[in-house]
């Protein structure tokens, strides 16, 4: 509960520092704390299903490129890549070391859809991924605390809405700080130091609880269909699923 606490707060740090409207307004995002190996282990609240899902799959990515022991306070890392996180350039994943006593002892993210990414946006009149804005590899938006404006300047230059774009961004950067002092506290609090014993537990409890669930399925074929408006003629989403 006092996890989930943290992220709920680090949610609501972000909305109240986002610039654009979908964040402020809309909620259009997700906050969550992860373990050193890159497990999620508590998610806010407020939040959508697909920015939660997609942020809790790209945190290994950021570690196999920077490891957590490489990591320093100060430290924020960002991506977009639709292969590694959500799926399309406007929802942009930041990641950041949280530190008790001298050691990375968790990893906070949040993931959230910036106004602008240039390009046609995500749409199906988009021959390429290349035409859909611009791609941001995992790599450090700040280093030690200091910013790397070459980045900013190359989004700057890249985006319509310039301003949104980077005020968003410095407020996901923000409320991962803030959840960092968070977490600090309650492991002193509790004279722990860190969360990998609490981690294991929820992992294990809530693989348990989902095979539970799953065995309590009755078995049978499941098949749904749902129709969208498309361009020129409407596009059916068919799916079936078999246990």
């Amino acid at each position: 509960n006092r996890l989930i606490g943290i992220v709920e707060e680090q949610a609501q740090a972000l909305i109240r520092a986002a610039f654009s409207q979908g964040v402020r307004e809309s909620g259009d995002l997700s906050a969550g704390v992860f373990d050193r190996r890159g497990r999620m282990v508590a998610q806010a609240i407020t939040g959508t299903p697909g920015h939660v899902n997609s942020m809790a799959i790209s945190v290994v990515h950021f570690l196999n490129k920077f490891p957590i022991d490489g990591m320093k306070p100060g430290d924020a890392y960002i991506t977009n890549d639709p292969w590694l996180s959500a799926g399309h350039y406007h929802d942009v994943t930041i990641l950041s070391p949280a530190f008790h006593e001298g050691r990375a002892v968790a990893l906070f993210a949040n993931t959230i859809h910036i106004i602008d990414m240039g390009g046609r946006g995500f749409g199906p009149d988009a021959r390429q991924v290349y035409e859909e804005g611009i791609n941001i590899p995992i790599m450090p938006i700040a280093r030690a605390g200091v910013l790397n404006e070459d980045l900013l300047e190359i989004l700057r230059t890249n985006v319509r809405e310039s301003v949104q774009m980077e005020g968003d961004m410095h407020s996901q950067m923000a409320c991962n700080l803030e959840a960092g002092k968070k977490l600090s506290d309650l492991l002193s609090e509790f004279s722990v130091p860190d969360i990998e014993g609490l981690g294991n537990y929820i992992i294990d409890q809530s693989n348990a609880s989902v095979r539970k669930r799953i065995r309590d399925l009755p078995q049978g074929v499941y098949k749904s269909r749902l129709r969208i408006d498309g361009y020129d003629t409407p596009i059916d989403l068919v799916a079936s699923l078999e246990i």
